[in-house]
């Protein structure tokens, strides 16, 4: 089983190879993730992601769904 994990664009630059970088926010860390696979993304979206690659780009209110579900989990963990 894999985990994709929603997160924000802040950022997006082209790197010296070509590949499309972009700073994500997960809650309060921020990572660099690749975004080839979602060249459409744009500031201000919300990818998901696995393993450093952005694998599509969802919409605010999808984000929002998931990150509740991950509080309930967390909560009924505890």
């Amino acid at each position: 089983m894999c985990l994709g994990i929603p997160g924000e664009v802040l950022s997006i630059e082209e790197d010296a190879q070509g590949m499309l970088k972009a700073r994500v926010r997960f809650g309060g860390v921020v990572r660099e993730v690749n975004l080839d696979l979602v060249p459409e993304a744009r500031v201000g979206d919300y990818v998901v992601v696995h393993v450093g690659f952005a694998l599509s780009v969802i919409d605010a209110e999808e984000a929002q769904s998931v990150f509740q579900l991950l509080r309930e989990l967390e909560e009924a963990a505890l």
